[in-house]
């Protein structure tokens, strides 16, 4: 491999065959031909056979094949067949489960994966980043992700952290200039980048030497494996709830078979029905159902704009009481078009600029200049600020990349979120000229003299007033003023913070970002969630303040600072009046990630929006970090544990109604498992203490395990959410999912199951054991299928809708399809050892297995109604739905 840090820009071109223009799409194609993807390789997936053994290392899975030997010992063919067949269709559909996380978890990663600008055919692009290839021009700019390795042959004062690679956690000023060293460690290497390193300050252009494995990250990547996810918290105390639940489980399945014994009851026999009481009972699908449901949320989200990029955001989401937003693009359009502009002493419309007039066309000019941005063909790249400068120069068909070529760029301070200003140095009309601009009260003290269409004179106090009471004008009507300002300097140079002095003023150019037509229904719908919006933004505070009037965040009571009024205050002060502060006007990061953890220490949950390198910190702070999708930096993206793909304020609220809906859906899909599980001991338990004959044969309860338990689940967990979800307020995330009212409705449940199917069995044993054994488990077993419509949610199945959840019924048919098989069917009649019923105890079967459904739903209709009235008789979601339609 070459040391391209010891050959000039100009050697480094030559040897790739290219220009500053970029490569030709004919030289793209031979060298993503000839190099490949950019993309790091993995390590090897396992196979479809590895995957399908690894199925067979679970404890149950061990269980069950302890169970089959036991049968085989007694003579059982049947049984043990039975017991195979379950064991491989697990190992099946585990197989299966896997695949499809994969897929969904690769469509993820394709959703989010980083892009880049590059130069092609002399026009800058934006790629994905695994399409570029060695010889690209990539352009690099605050904010960025560096995604290969390359020289950089144009510097304006970038600055990258390469932290990744080296450990330093300062960031590394960067040169153009030549390193003449053969041997020289990778961070002293100042005049190249490196894949995976973060911009942040400054700019470049830089040739791609080295993409994907050939990079210094691919060296040491080789074993990198990023796409393991740990469990979420939901998970973890699920694990282990079912690990103190298989316990207690196992005691009893002790007890049953010491009572089995004692009833004479042969031991093989005897055993192998406690083993099959410990598999029917003890609910092993509840971690994966969890990860399911997590998983159809996230793919639900990804449709809807929010990519999930952490499981545990899921869970967070439904708990969130607090959303801090950036105001620009998500409560906003960032659709920046110019409006009213001062220039000349004068305030007139952006569109009726004169170019004839000497300032006005500096104006203009130094706009196009002071820019980074390009619009063209509808495709827009850069800043919507800049962007918005671009477009004021189409009214005018007047082109951009022409305007910077006849005046190219020979040096420039970049724009950053401390210093509030950008600066270029232009040959411009036989003079050398640095155009800032910027914040106005930033530019403001730096400004010495005015240029009027009468010529440049001395800027008077008079002509300050002036621009001051035009720019507090602008502002209190929501407008963002930026300031255009110029001086000449006697040569080319490096640019210096010390050269943004004593300007001459150009102009005001007002911009207008109305809000988003959703975003006042979105707030409304954020407090009636009992979720507090924020706005936390880099505008003024007059200017931020008439957008949050206008949406709803800013209400009578609430307050409006600034960075620097927070700074004045005290921990204690900030901790005392936060709850009153609604909007946060010119805030650095530190004061982001301030105000976030002061709303952790009150005990509630942040959600975090941002975008630029500098909210990075912010997001991590926050329990759930939000990056932009459209307009954020990677650095962002990678800091975030959420990622919107429309940069929208009402997708946020979307996503914690689907969290809180996930949540809901996993507790009643949890409320399904155990309380078919608790029907299943209790019933057994009633049979072995009043010395009755088994009520289930093994092969019952596995029949009843495959069958019952998981799809009904698992359509749960498909539960569309309730209109009015968002009236819940906030979950308290140290609540536990199993709480003793939960418990105790399990439990409940389960008693009422458990009472039909023993009456079932009674009736059953007035004829023989097995019509008394069959009955049992045929209506154990429906009971449970009739018991997943109850399990939909809290309320009733006609408030819920009969016919919302198709799964519920696929399931449901299913379920007693294969019921009806096995009841009628001789071969599986022998193979799940039933016994031959007349219709009138199937009649009984199908009556008492849905007695327990009505009973429940009973419950649920009489808490309705008194639901019902709490919900009509509050004064407060009057009042909430007074504000609501008020705001919207």
């Amino acid at each position: 491999m070459q040391n391209y840090f010891s050959k000039s820009a100009e050697e480094t071109l030559n040897d790739f065959k290219v220009t500053k223009e970029g490569l030709s799409d004919n030289q793209f194609k031979s060298n993503l031909e000839t190099y490949g993807h950019n993309e790091l390789s993995e390590k090897k997936k396992a196979t479809v056979l590895q995957v399908f053994l690894s199925q067979f290392k679970d404890l149950l899975v061990c269980i069950l094949i302890v169970a089959a030997i036991i049968s085989m010992a007694t003579g059982n063919v049947e049984s043990t067949l039975v017991i195979f067949a379950v064991i491989i269709l697990n190992a099946i559909l585990g197989t299966v489960q896997h695949f499809k996380a994969e897929q969904s978890l690769d469509s993820l990663k394709a959703l989010s994966s980083p892009t880049t600008k590059v130069f092609r055919n002399g026009i800058k692009l934006e790629v994905n980043s695994k399409d570029v290839v060695p010889g690209d021009i990539l352009v690099l700019e605050s904010g960025d992700l560096v995604v290969a390795d390359g020289r950089i042959i144009e510097n304006y004062s970038l600055q990258v952290n390469e932290s990744s690679l080296t450990g330093e956690s300062e960031s590394v000023n960067k040169t153009i200039e030549t390193i003449k060293e053969e041997e020289i460690a990778l961070g002293d290497q100042k005049n190249m980048v490196f894949s995976g390193s973060l911009v942040t300050y400054g700019r470049a252009l830089v040739i791609i030497t080295g993409t994907g494995m050939s990079t210094e990250l691919g060296k040491i990547a080789t074993l990198m494996d990023q796409t393991q996810e740990k469990k979420t918290p939901l998970q973890a105390n699920l694990d282990d709830f079912s690990k103190k639940l298989a316990m207690a489980i196992l005691a009893i399945c002790i007890l049953v078979f010491i009572l089995s014994i004692y009833r004479e009851v042969p031991i093989l026999d005897s055993l192998m029905f406690a083993v099959a009481l410990a598999v029917a009972a003890i609910p092993e699908a509840l971690s994966s159902i969890v990860t399911i449901v997590l998983a159809v949320g996230t793919q639900k989200m990804a449709k809807e704009h929010a990519i999930i990029k952490k499981l545990k955001a899921v869970e967070g989401l439904g708990s969130v009481s607090i959303i801090c937003s950036d105001k620009t693009g998500t409560l906003t359009q960032n659709k920046m078009t110019v409006n009213k502009v001062y220039v000349d002493n004068k305030l007139i419309d952006g569109t009726t600029l004169n170019l004839e007039n000497s300032v006005e066309n500096y104006l203009l000019k130094s706009a196009i200049l002071c820019n980074d941005s390009t619009s063209k063909d509808g495709k827009e790249i850069g800043d919507p600020t800049e962007v918005a400068l671009v477009n004021l120069s189409h009214k005018f068909t007047i082109d951009e990349l022409s305007v910077r070529n006849d005046f190219k760029r020979l040096a420039e301070l970049p724009f950053d979120s401390d210093r509030k200003l950008m600066s270029t140095l232009h040959h411009f009309d036989d003079k050398y000229l640095i155009f800032t601009k910027g914040a106005f009260d930033v530019l403001l003290d730096r400004i010495k003299f005015i240029k009027t269409s009468e010529g440049v004179r001395k800027i008077s106090y008079e002509d300050k007033q002036n621009i001051i009471n035009t720019n507090k004008q602008l502002s209190q009507n929501g407008l963002r003023v930026l300031a255009f300002a110029y001086k000449e300097v006697a040569e080319p140079t490096e640019l210096t913070l010390e050269d943004e002095h004593n300007y001459t003023f150009i102009g005001l150019i007002s911009m207008i970002d109305p809000p988003r037509e959703e975003s006042a229904i979105a707030v409304a719908d954020c407090i009636t969630a009992g979720i507090k919006p924020i706005m936390i933004t880099g505008d003024h505070k007059i200017t931020a303040s008439a957008i949050a009037k206008q949406i709803g965040i800013l209400r009578d009571g609430d307050r409006a600072i600034e960075g620097l009024e927070l700074d004045k205050m005290s921990d204690e002060e900030l901790n005392a009046n936060i709850e009153f502060i609604s909007v946060y006007a010119r805030v650095s990061p530190e004061h982001k990630i301030r105000i976030v953890r002061t709303w952790q220490e009150k005990g509630q949950v942040v959600a975090m929006t941002g975008d630029g390198v500098n909210d990075a910190p912010a997001l991590k702070q926050a329990d759930i970090g939000i990056a932009m999708g459209i307009t954020g930096t990677e650095v962002s993206k990678d800091a975030a544990s959420v990622i919107l793909t429309d940069d929208n304020f009402a997708t946020i609220v979307k996503a914690v109604a689907n969290g809180r809906n996930i949540y809901n859906n996993i507790k009643n899909a949890i409320k399904f498992l155990l309380s078919g599980n608790a029907s299943g001991i209790i019933s057994v338990l009633y049979a072995s203490l009043m010395a009755l004959p088994m009520i289930f044969a093994p092969v019952h309860l596995l029949f009843i395990n495959l069958l019952t338990d998981s799809l009904p689940a698992i359509a749960i967990g498909t539960e569309r959410s309730r209109k009015d979800l968002l009236k819940d307020k906030p979950r308290n995330t140290n609540a536990s999912i199993l709480s003793k009212d939960f418990i105790l409705e399990i439990a409940v449940e389960g008693f009422i199951i458990a009472i039909f199917t023993i009456i079932a069995f009674t009736i059953g044993l007035k004829y023989d054991n097995a019509i008394g054994s069959t009955m049992a488990f045929s209506t154990l077993c429906l009971a449970r299928l009739f018991h997943g419509f109850n399990c939909r949610g809290n309320r009733s199945i006609f408030k819920l809708g009969l016919f919302t959840n198709r799964y519920s019924w696929m399931a449901f048919g299913t379920g007693v399809l294969f019921l009806n098989l096995v009841l009628f069917v001789p071969f599986l009649k022998k193979l799940f050892e039933v016994a031959t019923l007349n219709s009138y105890q199937i009649g009984m079967i199908y009556l008492l297995a849905f007695i327990p459904t009505v009973i429940i739903q009973i419950i649920k209709i009489i808490q309705d109604l008194i639901g019902g009235n709490k919900e009509t008789s509050s004064p407060q979601d009057i009042k909430i739905e007074e504000d609501k339609r008020n705001i919207a």
